[in-house]
């Protein structure tokens, strides 16, 4: 499955958000970090959503 991400270069590295996963983000010193970051962030996101059902 995917999800669209945002990601936002600030001075600290790059911010990274899932807008369809509301409080989902994480952060990177680079995009390819930030990217790896929200990946695993989805993908705990959704193990613990769907241990809720």
């Amino acid at each position: 499955m995917f999800y669209k991400v945002v990601l936002q270069k600030s001075e600290e590295g790059y911010s990274i958000s899932c807008p369809v996963l509301p409080g989902c983000w994480s952060q990177g010193d680079t995009e390819d970090e930030a990217l790896g970051n929200i990946k695993e962030a989805i993908e705990e996101y959704l193990g613990v959503r769907n241990s809720l059902k």
